[in-house]
């Protein structure tokens, strides 16, 4: 399992301040959503971390080993699938293994078979609809040598319902694997429902404004969407937000 520690880390592009002197962390076993405005830096985050950009000051670190402006220290899980049109779906999920080196085709037909995709693994991407596709991109993460995984607001551009499919699949996975993770959404009751703890990013201030622990036990039900201490957490990180929006 992975910890990610960002530290005093500072972005500017131009004359534009993306971040300043950001401190965050995600603990080993974690699951954080990263909520914020557009231009509060999410994007900035997750490209750092990724080796991407280079902060301007501070420090990367994962297991205690600083990765600043290193690639190929994380899994990453873009908004849409990325997946090769012309590689199977099992051959996709082993690309992230292959470019390491360590191929495991029969762990890879374990996770495709728990992933209820182990019928598709010949079949081709554009056989498969958008929800499955995004199954098949979250187990070629999990497959990744690399086990802290950024997940970049992956159910964004599912319909609701195919959406609430994904979080509840997403969880029963991540329980049995509990890999390190950091999730960028828009969504708030997503960010509750899936997560341990939600930060906030403010967009003037340019690092984090608001830290919330989820007070929900694992494993979770649909249910407790519904609860009075479900919509409690939604209105207050709602009310950071508004607040956000009208400085």
């Amino acid at each position: 399992m992975s910890t990610l520690d960002i530290k005093q880390v500072s972005k500017q592009f131009g004359d534009k301040q993306i971040l300043n002197k950001l401190d965050l962390e995600v603990h080993e076993g974690e699951f954080v959503a990263l909520l914020g405005p557009s231009g509060s830096g999410k994007s900035t985050i997750f490209h750092m971390i990724g080796g991407l950009f280079t902060p301007d000051e501070g420090s990367i670190y994962i297991d205690n080993k600083e990765i600043t402006g290193k690639r190929g220290s994380i899994s990453y899980m873009p908004q849409t699938p990325s997946l090769f049109p012309w590689r199977t779906i099992l051959d996709n999920v082993l690309l992230s293994q292959e470019i390491n080196g360590k191929p495991d085709k029969q762990k890879a037909i374990k996770m495709l078979e728990r992933a209820g995709l182990i019928d598709y693994q010949h079949a081709f991407p554009h056989q498969l609809s958008g929800g499955m596709r995004q199954r098949v991109a979250f187990v070629r993460s999990l497959l990744s040598p690399q086990s802290f995984i950024c997940l970049d607001e992956p159910f964004s551009a599912l319909d609701e319902l195919t959406r609430l499919d994904m979080q509840n699949w997403l969880l029963s996975i991540w329980e049995e694997e509990r890999p390190s993770v950091l999730f960028v959404t828009h969504n708030i009751e997503e960010a509750i429902y899936l997560s341990d703890r939600i930060v906030v990013l403010g967009e003037q201030e340019k690092r984090i404004i608001h830290e919330q622990e989820v007070p929900f036990k694992r494993p979770r039900k649909e249910s407790i969407t519904l609860t009075e201490e479900f919509l409690a957490s939604k209105k207050n990180i709602y009310k950071k937000l508004r607040r956000i929006s009208h400085v």
